[in-house]
């Protein structure tokens, strides 16, 4: 049996429903979205004639989740275009559409005898064969089917998104015993290699992985909180990226999750299990007062926290969960958290925090970790096959950095055992088989590999083939050569690979040094190389802390030669004899996409936000962006079809002084920083192995240098229509005379200098008006201090 997907069905328009059907528009999967049929006329239906028997009326629901997707933040689209993908229709009319899908997905209310009504209504139109899931995030799927045929029963499973479906990375694939062995294989793959998650096979139980360990870790942190006489601001204080959980911590969280939402997740495990648990899961008297009151979080404008607007500003207050009423926000500070502020890396800081007993931070830790630590280790046969299902789960759905178990062994294992036994707990009896038999961990590393604990053996953590982890590479084969911006790293197959480790990967000399190197080493021993890292973002730009300590000194020699080598650097990776792939993800701004687009080919994360950002502090594009941009747009122009030179120039003027960033690889392509020849990797972790392989794909082609180019310019006329446009905006109060004088230095550069309209210039005349500029700018006071309003507060200013 031979499965694919290329149509699918969404029945559930809500907001896991239109988000699942905007994610499957986002890979290219045209997606049907049926809703229940409205009982009544809206006033304006009635204004308008309509009857319960049109059309629009009919598919209210679904067309109006559609639209909604539009204003939703963060977007669960990529793209507008993503939206024709999408179909609307009702679940009375529209059933017979089934038959023409590969995949139908539930995402009704969470209401089993509903469930097994929508099933039953679908069996009555899908083909044989075809896929069905459930996107319940609790409800048994066995149950849900127990009344279909063995076809449908073999077809089914369920798929539990997390919400937001775009950005979340976690899918819980939930078999039943009765799922065909060949689809499950199916579906996770599909899901890691299309839909771009990562899969983690859940079993039939209540919440399933995710959803009841980190209910349960939040409902103990609270109780924690009450328990200990801790605020809710302390407590976020020390929840968050501290022990490698999210910025939003504990408190934050539940506010954006919904209460609502929250609750009712913790009362389907309530109602399914007994004893010590079944407590952990009665959500707080307070809690529950808060739901009768509203106070639901961000959906509701209040929850555990409020923001109010004064006169200096917003001023955000927390919940004091006795009184029920707000307060000023506090955070803890103490010995322990100093401690754990000085180490480096999320391992580091939990054994600081763990091993400061008696410290207030130091104990609220211990004892929100203690209980989530058994409590993965009570439920690992129940909920999962091992460790590392758990672990992976709470990564990709809760984002946290170390899942239960790495942390566990993070902390010391041994001595965290020893110190739970004294404090009267009971840990489970394989752990302490694990320890008895002299091991010291449950994951450990030989050769490279890393294995796990799994019933009295280690086994071999097999990833997929096309993950390429960088560190590992490096610690089994070490580096070709390396200085504190950079690496050169063999990827293998005779493909190199460049990664940035500078801070927030900024482009500085010492990288400028080593993409050169590399382009020489590879020139000489390898087939291409690939320019990309896994950090947290690609790059955010060049130095901008030391561009400006050197305008500040008047080194403008200095920053002249950088910006050459800079430019030298883009011109280099462009006119390589052998092909160079840049692999952007996440923020790809500045410098970074002066990097990327000289590249033979860019292979872009599908959560790149690519743009030319220099504006925003005063300054145009020094490195070769504005010429690269401007000649990407041009090749992507139709050929043989007369084009308006203007309005080209015009479109890349508008984007670099708008310093417009794409919101995602599919948007950057709209916007010209992608053109047909770069691709979009579904999955981000596949990036490098996809950038690789479109090295070998171009060597194998015969790739050769490309020539070089000469660009057509817009020259004098082209000019003032461009400083037209900047200083009409200042007139309407839009820009200031500052901006109008930036945006005169783009269009200079952009029109190739005050010359006749289509003059063909070399690349080098662009380049040279550009860094002319960029050094003219950013002598000017009003850049330098919009350069350290940037540095010292993260955003623009306008002056």
């Amino acid at each position: 049996m031979k499965q694919s997907i290329k149509r699918a069905a969404v029945l559930g328009s809500g907001v896991m429903g239109a988000g699942i059907a905007a994610h499957l528009a986002n890979v290219g999967i045209p997606t049907i979205m049926l809703d229940i049929v409205p009982r009544e006329l809206t006033k304006e239906e009635q204004n308008k004639g309509f009857t319960l028997e049109d059309s629009v009326v009919r598919n209210r629901a679904a067309s109006q989740s559609k639209k909604a997707l539009l204003k939703q933040k963060p977007s669960p689209i990529t793209t507008k275009k993503s939206l024709d993908l999408i179909e609307v229709g009702n679940m009375d009319d529209d059933m017979e559409k089934l038959a023409d899908v590969d995949w139908i997905i539930e995402v009704v209310v969470e209401n089993l005898d509903i469930k097994k009504k929508v099933f039953a209504n679908v069996e009555k139109h899908r083909k044989e064969g075809t896929i069905v899931s459930s996107n319940t995030s609790g409800i048994s799927v066995e149950d849900m089917v127990a009344d279909c045929t063995e076809d449908f029963r073999k077809s089914f499973l369920g798929t539990h998104f997390f919400n937001p479906p775009r950005y979340l990375k976690l899918l819980e694939v939930i078999p039943t015993k009765d799922t065909d062995t060949e689809v499950l294989e199916f579906m996770k793959t599909f899901g890691e290699d299309v839909l771009g998650k990562g899969v983690v096979e859940a079993k039939d139980t209540p919440n399933f992985i995710a959803n009841r360990i980190g209910t349960y870790g939040l409902l103990v942190t609270v109780r924690e909180m009450q328990k200990g006489g801790y605020s809710v601001g302390e407590v976020d204080s020390v929840t968050g990226p501290m022990i490698g959980r999210p910025s939003s911590a504990t408190f934050r969280t539940l506010d954006v999750v919904g209460l609502d939402t929250f609750i009712h997740v913790a009362k389907n495990v309530y109602d399914q299990v007994d004893g010590a648990e079944k407590e952990v899961f009665d959500v707080p008297d307070f809690m529950k007062k808060m739901h009768e009151k509203g106070w639901l979080g961000a959906k509701s404008g209040q929850g555990f926290y409020l923001k109010q607007k004064g006169k200096d500003g917003s001023t955000i207050y927390e919940l004091n969960p006795e009184t029920l009423e707000y307060e000023d926000r506090t955070k803890l500070n103490t010995a322990a958290t100093e401690m754990a502020k000085q180490e480096k890396g999320t391992k580091h800081k939990l054994k600081a925090l763990i091993r400061s007993k008696g410290d207030k931070a130091g104990d609220l830790v211990w004892s929100v970790l203690k209980p989530v630590l058994i409590y993965s280790a009570d439920l690992i046969d129940e909920i999962a096959d091992d460790v590392v299902s758990i672990d992976q789960a709470l990564k990709w759905g809760f984002g946290w950095e170390v899942g239960p178990f790495e942390t566990w062994d993070a902390i010391g294992l041994r001595k965290s055992v020893e110190r739970m036994q004294e404090e009267g707990e009971t840990v489970p009896e394989w752990v302490l088989k694990l320890l008895e038999d002299g091991n010291e961990s449950f994951y450990k590393q030989e050769n490279g590999n890393v294995y796990y604990y799994d019933h009295g053996e280690y086994k071999q953590q097999i990833s997929n083939k096309k993950e390429i982890n960088l560190k590992k590479l490096k610690d089994v084969n070490g580096v070709i050569k390396k200085n504190a911006g950079a690496s050169l790293i063999d990827l293998g197959d005779g493909v190199a690979c460049l990664e940035f480790h500078s801070q927030s990967n900024a482009i500085g000399l010492d990288i400028i040094q080593m993409v050169n190197y590399a382009l020489e080493e590879v020139d000489r021993n390898y087939k291409g190389l690939v320019i990309g890292n896994q950090g947290k973002n690609f790059c955010v730009g060049a130095n901008l802390a030391m561009m400006l300590m050197e305008a500040q000194d008047d080194n403008i020699f200095e920053l002249d030669m950088v910006i050459r080598q800079f430019q030298n650097m883009g011109m280099n990776i462009k006119y390589a004899n052998k092909p160079v792939v840049a692999a952007p993800f996440n923020m790809t701004l500045g410098g970074g996409a002066e990097v990327s687009l000289p590249a033979a080919a860019i292979q872009a994360s599908p959560e790149s936000y690519i743009g030319l950002v220099e504006f925003g502090v005063g300054l145009i594009p020094g490195g070769g962006g504005t010429k690269e941009l401007y000649l990407k747009e041009l090749r992507n122009l139709p050929e043989g079809i007369h084009f308006d030179l203007t309005k080209v120039a015009n479109d890349v003027f508008e984007k670099v002084a708008m310093a417009k960033v794409s919101t995602s690889a599919a948007e950057a392509r709209e916007n010209g920083f992608l053109d047909n020849q770069d691709g979009i990797s579904a999955n981000p972790d596949h990036l490098l192995h996809d950038a690789k392989e479109k090295v070998l794909e171009l060597a194998r082609s015969g790739y050769h240098a490309p020539k070089r180019e000469k660009i057509p310019v817009v020259g004098d006329a082209g000019y003032g229509a461009m400083l037209l446009g900047a200083k009409s905006l200042r007139f309407g109060g839009y820009a200031s005379d500052h901006d109008v004088k930036i945006a005169e230095k783009l269009a200079y550069v952009l029109s190739g200098g005050r010359i006749k309209e289509g003059t063909v210039i070399d690349e080098q005349v662009m380049l040279d008006l550009e860094r002319e500029a960029f050094l003219s700018l950013i002598q000017e006071p009003l850049t330098q201090a919009r350069m350290q309003h940037m540095l010292v507060k993260g955003k623009p200013l306008r002056n």
